[in-house]
């Protein structure tokens, strides 16, 4: 077994035992977003095999359709591939085409054209113009970092920027902003991988590509530091994210004896925080430290980019946009000078 696959199953057996039948959040839910955030979070990474449908079922005591019904979706928007005769496998995300940008793109050269000719220039003025431009300029990108909340994906760019290249811009934006965002000002957004299907459906021409997150070194030490026999309630913001939050804290505080999982919205989720020691919450739920005794300790759980993933990964499909989207320009030029000549 490769080591890829020997972290998947680890990762794999830590969310089956974090799944809670008792949980007002339905298994579906609870199942669908643990592999959604496992996969954004590098714990189930490209390439590592899912167990078979029936096999999963059994070790979950629920119906193997319900699996079923969850590896379809998430092969729907692009997590998961089924390869005949092999199982099911986290995929890899591939370069999305931006062909009716570029068609547009061609539209306004051929205006832009007309409008040169308006303002009297001639087809040399022109293409002495466009020829100024410079091949620096040309291959700076615009990216665009997204999140859930500023706050945490400010935190993401702030990490992020040591890495990007000289010259390119680095710009945030949330789900709540991204559709006020103008997509001719964005060469590509970078998402965590659970964000990837709402925001293609908003910027369906723009390319998107993932970035792998872990908890960060903070919440990591915190966790860590947990006295054995504390009562930990982990809060999540999103019923989605209830169940790899708890395979999170297990993973990093595996001593803690008492974890209780509460969700925004359950009935009992007030009652539940007032009797804990210890408050783990997850990004957004900042508001829950005014009810706090003075007496309970409260960190948040908070996600940082995998730096590991971001030079092997994400540098690289940067790059990799980088010189298409040069080649792009430098033919638009090209296209220019024919036209004007």
């Amino acid at each position: 077994m490769t080591d890829i696959q020997t972290q998947f199953d680890q990762a794999m057996d830590r969310i089956v035992e974090a799944i809670d039948r008792s949980s007002s959040v339905s298994v579906s839910v609870q199942l669908r977003g643990a592999l959604e955030f496992g996969i954004a979070s590098g714990d189930l990474p490209s390439g590592g095999r899912l167990p078979s449908v029936r096999s999963l079922a059994s070790r979950l005591g629920i119906s193997p359709v319900t699996v079923s019904t969850v590896y379809a979706a998430l092969q729907d928007i692009g997590h998961l591939e089924g390869r005949v005769g092999s199982g099911t496998f986290v995929k890899s995300i591939s370069l999305a085409a931006n062909a009716a940008k570029l068609r547009e793109l061609d539209m306004r050269i051929a205006d832009l054209v007309d409008f040169a000719r308006d303002c009297g220039l001639s087809p040399a003025e022109l293409a002495t113009r466009v020829s100024m431009t410079s091949n620096r300029t040309l291959g700076n990108l615009r990216l665009l970092v997204l999140g859930n909340f500023p706050e945490a994906t400010e935190a993401y760019a702030r990490a992020l920027r040591p890495y990007i290249a000289h010259g390119d811009t680095l710009s945030i934006a949330t789900m709540d902003t991204l559709a006020a965002l103008d997509p001719e000002t964005i060469d590509l957004v970078i998402s965590p991988r659970s964000l990837l299907k709402p925001a293609r459906e908003i910027l369906a021409d723009t390319p998107i590509t993932g970035v792998t997150l872990i908890p960060d070194e903070a919440t990591r030490v915190a966790l860590a530091a947990l006295p054995t026999d504390a009562d930990v309630v982990g809060y999540s913001y999103f019923d989605t994210f209830v169940t790899i939050m708890k395979a999170g804290i297990r993973r990093f505080g595996p001593h803690i004896t008492e974890l209780r999982m509460v969700v925004r919205g359950d009935a009992d989720a007030g009652e539940v925080i007032a009797s804990a020691d210890v408050l783990v919450y997850a990004t957004g739920a900042e508001y829950l430290l005014e009810t706090l005794r003075p007496e309970q300790r409260a960190f948040e759980y908070r996600h940082t980019p995998d730096i590991h993933s971001v030079r092997k990964e994400l540098l690289p499909t940067i790059e990799a946009y980088r010189t298409k989207i040069l080649k792009t320009r430098r033919g638009n030029v090209e296209n220019f000078r024919k036209q004007l000549v």
